[in-house]
Order: structure tokens, then C-alpha cells, then sequence
């Protein structure tokens, strides 16, 4: 600092102590609750920036947590019965019906063997006329 800002601060703080020594009471108290306000505002914004910064690495740990569970997911068991899986799997899928017969027409499924002959003879058919 050279020596005109020096007596340039040196001034002004003897301008403010001279100003506060001739302040009358209410503007003394509005100043002081002023004052209260404003440090009370800033605690309030540095408690609510505290809790973002603590928020973020919860946030991104809990979603490493459900991505992990998402990816990782257990072998499955062998049944109880001893029947290996692609033996119950098999046994399971021949009394099955086809996906979406629930809303389709029970009456198309009570002849799979006639519709699976009927589509083999088709083909031979259109063949033959070849």
C-alpha cells in the first residue's frame, strides 16, 4: 500500500468512529438488528449449503448401491426334488400355453397337434404343386 491509500483508510475510519459516537439510539438498535438478520440469513445459507454438500456423495453412493444390486444377482437354486433345471424347465414348458393365451381363445389350444399336422401337410403340399 503506498502512503495515499493509507491516509485515505486512516480518514475514513476516523469518519465512521466519529459517525457512530453521534448515532442516536433507534437508528443504533435498527443498525444492530440489521446486523442480526443478516448473520442470521448467512448461518442459514451456509447450513444449507453444508447439507447439499453432504447430500451429493449420499446420493451418488446410494445409486452405485442400486446399479451393484441390478447387476449382481444371485445364481439360482437347484429344486428341491433333485430334477436338474433343464429337466423341470422342459416339464414346465409342455403343460405352458403359448404367451398371451390368456386372452385368446381357449378353443385354439385344445388341438395343438392337429394345427402343428395341419401347417406340416401345407407345406408339403404347396411342394408338390411346384
Amino acid at each position: 500500500m503506498n502512503s495515499s491509500d493509507k491516509s485515505l483508510e486512516k480518514r475514513a475510519r476516523a469518519l465512521y468512529h466519529e459517525a457512530v459516537q453521534h448515532l442516536d439510539p433507534a437508528t443504533a438498535g435498527r443498525l444492530r438488528a440489521a446486523r442480526r438478520t443478516a448473520l442470521q440469513a448467512a448461518t442459514g445459507h451456509a447450513a444449507t449449503h453444508h447439507r447439499a454438500r453432504v447430500l451429493l456423495p449420499v446420493g451418488a453412493l446410494a445409486a452405485m448401491a442400486l446399479a451393484a444390486l441390478m447387476i449382481w444377482q444371485p445364481t439360482p437354486k437347484p429344486p428341491a426334488n433333485g430334477a436338474t433345471p433343464a429337466m423341470a424347465t422342459a416339464a414346465e414348458t409342455d403343460n405352458e400355453l403359448p404367451p398371451g393365451a390368456e386372452n385368446g381363445d381357449p378353443g385354439l389350444y385344445q388341438n395343438l397337434d392337429f394345427y402343428s399336422w395341419l401347417a406340416a401337410n401345407q407345406n408339403n403340399g404347396q411342394q408338390r404343386k411346384n
